[in-house]
């Protein structure tokens, strides 16, 4: 059975123009000619033809599909095999693009306006918009939330990197005064409560006193935050909320 060049360029969803310019770099030459000189297809030259779009959907340039489909030595199953290698490539590369493209969708839902190497950079495998969604359900029509937005869209890699370093070294700083033995009311981790408190205000919004109770309260009932500052030290959330309270008492009173 064979087939014209109309019908093939619509099974191969190519244009007549191509299989024109195919046939005359020698690429597809059809198998036969009907009486009146038009090119007519095999299943066998339908094969190839798949085989060349293949190649070429992977970026490959004429001349190299010509190499390799015309290679004495090469078999199908080495064509199959060959195949079948470079997809999975793409496959995993395409994977890996619509991942980076979907980090910087949600960062620019979030203004975090960082590229993805940049955001690998400063974050690593944590993702910052974890929990991006449930915030805006929390806080979306406060201002403190707005002019967190706000601020976070005008940050770039750099001043990412010094507040994790700020954290770190306030985590380093609260976790030896705990293991010093000194109790959430004491001068020292009171200090350390407002310079966490000054923290919020410097780098997202402004924080009152009793804003900062609330957190403090979050801290330790809300499982991910004190995951997360349990993880610097056991019973630092607590801890922590304690002095806040303190420190609030102190300024308020």
């Amino acid at each position: 059975m064979s087939y014209s060049v109309g019908q093939v360029a619509g099974f191969a969803g190519v244009t007549v123009r191509t299989l024109h310019h195919y046939d005359d770099i020698g690429l597809l030459a059809p198998s036969e000619r009907s009486h009146a000189g038009h090119r007519r297809y095999s299943d066998a030259d339908l094969d190839r033809l798949q085989q060349i779009l293949f190649y070429r959907e992977l970026g490959f340039p004429l001349d190299e599909v010509a190499a390799l489909l015309d290679d004495p030595a090469a078999d199908p199953r080495a064509h199959l095999r060959r195949q079948h290698e470079l997809l999975t490539a793409r496959i995993e590369k395409l994977r890996k693009m619509a991942a980076a493209v979907e980090q910087a969708m949600e960062a620019r839902k979030m203004g975090i306006n960082l590229t993805p190497e940049e955001r690998f950079e400063v974050f690593g495998d944590k993702d910052p918009e974890q929990h991006a969604e449930e915030a805006e359900e929390r806080w979306g029509g406060t201002e403190a939330y707005a002019e967190s937005q706000r601020r976070a869209a005008g940050y770039t890699k750099d001043d990412w990197k010094r507040m994790q370093a700020e954290v770190a070294d306030w985590s380093g700083r609260y976790s030896g005064l705990m293991a010093a033995g000194d109790p959430p009311a004491s001068e020292a981790a009171m200090d350390m409560a407002e310079e966490h408190r000054q923290h919020i205000c410097g780098w997202f919004y402004e924080c009152p006193y009793d804003m900062h109770r609330s957190l403090g309260e979050m801290y330790v009932s809300d499982e991910r935050f004190k995951a997360f500052y349990d993880s610097m030290r056991p019973g630092l959330a607590e801890h922590l909320r304690a002095a806040i309270d303190a420190n609030a008492a102190r300024h308020t009173s």
